[in-house]
């Protein structure tokens, strides 16, 4: 089977992780899945994958930024686009919906999508990436 792109998924909840997986393979695309920070910078070193979607929190409040981080600053990180998930808007009521430019360097990603996200938006966040670069 041939498939659009590999995308990497990461999220401490299964459920979450199962959705998207069951989602972008519908739509054509191989998925890698990670349930910690850890496991996926394991998985992105040795798979390579074309984008990754992250949680924002996992096994702790900064591992989102961390995975980020130490993801953009490969060579192979800084070529593809990392979106990160959040539901912080329904804890702290803080939305990030204004994606700044100063957003995007402390956060270390290239998009940012409030929980519940919809699948079509998430596609197409990916698929922008790759038509501007």
């Amino acid at each position: 089977m041939e498939y659009k792109r590999t995308i990497l998924v990461v999220d401490d909840d299964p459920d979450i992780v199962n959705q998207v997986q069951v989602m972008l393979e519908a739509s054509g695309y191989k998925v890698l899945t990670a349930d910690s920070s850890r496991e996926a910078l394991e998985i992105f070193n040795r798979e390579k994958p074309d984008a990754i979607v992250t949680d924002l929190m996992m096994e702790e409040m900064d591992s989102g930024f961390m995975l980020n981080y130490h993801v953009k600053k490969t060579e192979h990180g800084k070529k593809i686009p990392v979106i990160m998930m959040t539901a912080a808007a329904h804890v702290t009521g803080y939305k990030f919906d204004a994606y700044t430019s100063d957003e995007k360097d402390w956060l270390k990603c290239d998009a940012l999508l409030n929980k519940p996200i919809s699948i079509e938006e998430l596609i197409s966040k990916i698929e922008s990436f790759y038509e501007v670069n």
